[in-house]
């Protein structure tokens, strides 16, 4: 039993452990490029999370992982097959009632650790505030090392590029496919650009429909991803985002929280 885990946990462990923390991960289950599996932001949800509240736990953080919600919204790429939906609305709802099952459990400080760009979950937090004793976080970890990125990746991504690959190279290889030859069975990840200069250059945005923006849903290089990049992605996730949940278990709740 991994006590960082709820799902691996039993009655008698939980009711004498005084959580402080939850972790919430977020994934989707969606097509990446010809390579990937359609797992790969649940996959990612669920090792990311336990490498973070394991290394939490160990440096003594009062800190318990949930089950990944392994659907997200896919309504960009509805015009793939299996690219299995909760719109935005449906996908809030189930992360309130989680969250008042929290807060029923004496937990009020929770982190929704999110693996995919379709869910977006700011608004949700803008909801809850006022509606709630819980106090929410929310961490898109592939935000979390842009000031990094250059320094370990050659190719910017947007999905199922290097980034992506790298992390399913180091962590569940066995699902990454290849051809004969060896080398990634994937496109290079090209995407189309909008008939609108302001749309490409981001000061107008839109929801892209993913099956006219790419080829095969890549949207990055994925052919300069190893392993080893993916191990040092992880370690910077851990070094920033463990530290902040040792904080934030740490941190005493009044009525100032969570400001100096």
């Amino acid at each position: 039993m991994r006590p960082w885990i709820l799902a691996e946990t039993n009655f008698a462990h939980t009711r004498q452990s005084n959580y402080e923390v939850a972790v919430l991960p977020l994934g989707a289950i969606e097509p990446h490029n010809l390579h990937l599996p359609y797992g790969t932001d649940l996959f990612e949800s669920e090792i990311v999370g336990e490498k973070l509240c394991e290394a939490a736990y160990q440096r003594g953080a009062q800190v318990v992982l949930l089950p990944t919600i392994p659907y997200g919204t896919e309504t960009n790429m509805r015009a793939l097959p299996l690219a299995l939906n909760l719109n935005p609305s449906t996908l809030n709802r189930v992360v309130t009632d989680l969250v008042e099952s929290l807060v029923g459990s004496g937990i009020r400080k929770i982190l929704l650790l999110n693996s995919h760009g379709g869910n977006e979950m700011k608004p949700l937090l803008r909801e809850l505030a006022g509606k709630t004793s819980a106090h929410l976080f929310l961490c898109n970890w592939y935000q979390a090392f842009s000031d990094e990125y250059g320094k370990i990746f050659e190719h910017r991504e947007d999905h199922a590029g290097e980034m992506e690959t790298s992390l399913a190279l180091a962590y569940f290889p066995h699902l990454v496919a290849r051809t004969e030859e060896g080398e990634l069975a994937a496109d290079e990840g090209v995407v189309r650009t909008t008939r609108f200069r302001a749309v490409n250059e981001g000061w107008v945005s839109i929801s892209r429909d993913w099956h006219l923006l790419t080829t095969n849903t890549g949207a990055g290089n994925p052919h300069a991803a190893t392993a080893e990049k993916g191990q040092r992605l992880m370690q910077i996730l851990i070094e920033r985002i463990a530290s902040f949940l040792v904080d934030l278990s740490a941190a005493r709740l009044d009525e100032q929280f969570p400001f100096a």
